[in-house]
């Protein structure tokens, strides 16, 4: 498996982009593992690397994040177990660090001298990681969709549906303790596609971290994300997300007035 993961790489990528290729690999990997498993049969893939794997986002990501949707004989250590073993089975050897809180299952996969194998690194020691995570307790209201993959594998992944994403990478985008740039680049790809959020989705989502009932209606939207523009780094944004994106020139895009005027036009929000 090392060598069909070299054929990705060319003497032509920047190290960022062989190491971004490299993880989406054990991304696609896993993810394939998951359907084998039917993991999906519990949980649904959503966030970032959902955008980038099942309809193609011009940026990289690094977590695998998922939503648990039917709780019934749905077993994360089990899934965890099932990740390391095919991993190994594909020489490629991978460390698993659970951390199953009640709220929250997750894993680091580390892949301990790969990057000395492709070249990517100096250090044995050095070791490539992808993280995963199951929100065991999501917000409700959402809908699913399923998308059948053909990324060096075909199988099929149960995801949130479109709506249902735009809705949690808003409450990420607003109600995130910190800026991240990749929220804000998603956000204008939904906005350019003309995405509708889930309304019902994104009020739960944030009555459940804030504690409050935000009691939006799909005519108040507007100014909501207006409002919450005004108060976003943009340069911390810009900061955060470069690393992850092949095409520099996007980067300009990322500001508030491109935002707002998305936003300001869209007749569909």
């Amino acid at each position: 498996m090392i060598e069909v993961l070299k054929q990705q790489l060319t003497a032509s990528m920047s190290a960022y982009e062989k190491l971004n290729r490299t993880r989406e690999f054990l991304q696609v990997m896993a993810l394939k593992n998951l359907a084998d498993q039917n993991a999906f049969d519990h949980i649904a893939f959503v966030g970032g690397t959902a955008l980038r794997i099942l309809y193609d986002i011009r940026r990289f990501s690094e977590d695998l994040d998922f939503s648990l949707v039917a709780a019934k004989d749905y077993d994360f250590g089990k899934l965890n177990a099932g990740l390391v073993r095919y991993f190994g089975l594909n020489n490629l050897e991978a460390e698993s660090r659970i951390k199953a809180e009640k709220t929250v299952h997750g894993t680091f996969l580390k892949f301990p001298g790969l990057l000395k194998e492709l070249g990517l690194g100096a250090l044995e020691a050095q070791k490539l990681s992808i993280k995963l995570e199951v929100d065991a307790s999501p917000p409700e209201g959402w809908k699913l969709a399923d998308t059948t993959l053909n990324r060096t594998y075909i199988f099929r992944v149960r995801h949130f549906d479109l709506p249902s994403m735009m809705a949690t990478k808003l409450h990420a985008c607003f109600f995130r303790k910190y800026t991240k740039g990749r929220d804000f680049y998603d956000l204008l790809w939904y906005l350019t596609r003309k995405v509708s959020p889930n309304i019902v989705l994104l009020n739960n989502a944030i009555r459940q971290t804030e504690k409050k009932d935000p009691g939006l209606t799909r005519d108040a939207l507007r100014d909501f994300i207006l409002e919450r523009l005004e108060k976003v780094d943009f340069d911390a944004a810009i900061k955060d997300v470069r690393r992850f994106i092949a095409d520099e020139s996007e980067l300009k895009a990322i500001n508030k007035a491109s935002l707002q005027s998305l936003v300001s036009g869209a007749g569909w929000l």
